[in-house]
């Protein structure tokens, strides 16, 4: 598990808030990437567009239309951090795909952030456009009387819960799918199975290409769907 180890970058064991790291390192790297391929790679604006206009074209495109459907146009005042935070995730995960990279987004430290600020931003949002009503949320009018108070402890329970499974889905995915490519590559080294080791290996690659992008989805559709909640606890 060294491939998951927090390191100094210059040097030396100690490491405070303010200590450069293979982390801020390959974060930075991230940004980055973002920049090259959204604001560099597009800036030409050309009728055809080249390979890197297209690539941020159809992932402008996705995000704008995922959030509409979800939230609907209100929500659409939103899209710029929305888009931030999939990009960031997605070009995050690609890039621990990297040989010898480092994957940020398998600590829960990184993940775990991204999914507070979701969560204070939304709850914070639901109750300065919703003020009171926004707890209504947690109230199930649709179910028995006797039943409302139960269901509305659920609720408020669930809710809390959600950064919790918001950042472990992502740190979890990421990590077990190195974690396992890891143990394929160890067993490698051994003549008899090399070859069957190395199929594994190539096989689990091209899944983790999957799961990069499709936990990058994830985290947002629901990020989308919390806003939802946070502009219209009533539906």
């Amino acid at each position: 598990m060294d491939q998951f180890l927090v390191r100094p970058l210059f040097g030396g064991t100690e490491i405070n808030w303010y200590t450069p790291t293979n982390v801020t390192l390959w974060m930075g790297l991230t940004v980055l990437a973002i920049v090259l391929v959204l604001v560099v790679g597009s800036r030409g604006r050309a009728i055809v567009p080249s390979r890197m206009q297209s690539i941020a074209e159809l992932t402008f495109g996705m995000v704008h239309k995922m959030l509409e459907d979800i939230t609907g146009k209100e929500g659409l005042k939103y899209f710029p951090y929305v888009m931030t935070l999939f990009c960031f995730i997605v070009f995050a995960n690609f890039i621990g795909l990297i040989p010898t990279s480092f994957s940020t987004t398998s600590h829960i430290a990184v993940t775990a952030v991204l999914a507070m600020l979701v969560f204070l931003g939304v709850t914070i949002l639901g109750f300065v456009k919703n003020g009171a009503h926004f707890l209504g949320l947690f109230w199930v009018s649709s179910a028995p009387l006797p039943l409302r108070p139960v269901l509305a402890v659920i609720e408020v329970i669930s809710y809390f819960v959600r950064p919790v499974s918001h950042s472990i889905r992502l740190a979890g995915n990421v990590m077990a799918g190195h974690a396992v490519i890891k143990v394929f590559a160890g067993f490698a080294a051994i003549a008899a199975i090399a070859p069957v080791s190395i199929l594994a290996i190539t096989a689990m690659y091209g899944l983790e290409v999957l799961v990069a992008l499709i936990q990058a989805y994830v985290f947002t559709i629901l990020t989308c769907v919390y806003l939802k909640d946070a502009l219209h606890p009533g539906h």
